[in-house]
């Protein structure tokens, strides 16, 4: 005999049971973790009033003002390069596409922090005396350009090829060339259909300017993350051990700019030489305390 058909009340009385102990299971899990949560470190972590007043308001004219200008300006770099990269990809002539293929597949698989390593490390071994105009903020738009163009080359191609051709065809009938045609006509269609992955690739490089601070950065220059991170130093409190090694650091001259960071420390030390003439090994080994450098 068939099976009998289960009428609409009866689904929606099950459908209605079933939405209730999904809730109720929800509700369940979120009073389990409000109760096993120590609201009382987190609290002394997270909610410190005490030192939030302080960050006013160097917060938003110091900290802020430079995330925003990072931002910016390697967007800005990024847009044009991948602009450049894009056409390259698009190009009839063979070479070109290999180069911009081959420069999209290595910066989109390549670290961030590597890129900025290289910017301010490599770029000042391969090349001395080469400074980069704009000092900081020159390497940061070129660290944060670099990256973000492998993307920006392969969203603004897709934006162009996005656009019917009949648009280009209508543009050569009427007398455009090709260039005009592509100025005129292509990229601002293109323009128009990859605005939000163009604004998600901003939010990502707001996020990746907190890279800043591998590249030493002074008091004037520090982004939102380094801004918050120097609430650890001495101002603030610091633990012992880390207050031993900046104080070994005071009486150290390394490549560059030695700033009490952490990672700055490493990035500079373990491949720049002191000017005292010791190793960059020789250099860590006697700020952990080990030994005295040559």
């Amino acid at each position: 005999m068939p099976e009998p058909r289960r009428s609409k009340r009866d689904s929606a009385a099950l459908g209605s049971v079933s939405q209730r102990v999904q809730y109720a299971s929800f509700a369940l899990v979120v009073l389990l973790i409000l109760w096993r949560a120590d609201w009382h470190t987190l609290a002394n972590q997270f909610v410190r009033f005490d030192i939030a007043a302080k960050l006013f308001p160097d917060l938003l004219t110091v900290a802020l003002k430079n995330t925003v200008v990072y931002t910016l300006s390697g967007f800005a770099w990024g847009l044009v390069l991948g602009l450049v990269i894009a056409l390259m990809r698009l190009s009839k002539v063979p070479p070109y596409r290999w180069l911009a293929g081959l420069y999209i597949e290595f910066f989109r698989g390549l670290p961030a922090l590597l890129i900025f390593i290289f910017v301010g490390v490599g770029i000042p071994l391969a090349f001395p005396g080469t400074e980069l105009p704009g000092g900081t903020y020159g390497k940061v738009a070129l660290g944060l350009g670099l990256v973000s163009a492998a993307y920006m080359a392969e969203t603004i191609r897709a934006g162009i090829q996005a656009v019917p051709k009949g648009q280009m065809e209508a543009a050569r009938s009427l007398g455009f060339s090709h260039r005009r045609a592509m100025i005129s006509i292509i990229l601002p269609q293109a323009f128009r259909i990859i605005i939000p992955p163009l604004t998600n690739e901003l939010v990502l490089l707001f996020k990746d300017s907190s890279l800043v601070l591998f590249l030493g950065v002074t008091l004037e220059e520090r982004e939102l993350t380094k801004f918050g991170r120097d609430l650890d130093t001495p101002k603030h409190g610091m633990n012992s051990r880390r207050r031993r090694v900046f104080s070994r650091m005071r009486g150290l001259n390394c490549t560059g700019r030695c700033l009490p960071h952490f990672p700055t420390v490493i990035t500079r030390c373990m491949i720049s030489r002191c000017s005292c003439g010791a190793a960059a090994a020789d250099c860590w080994a006697w700020m952990a305390g080990r030994k005295s450098p040559r």
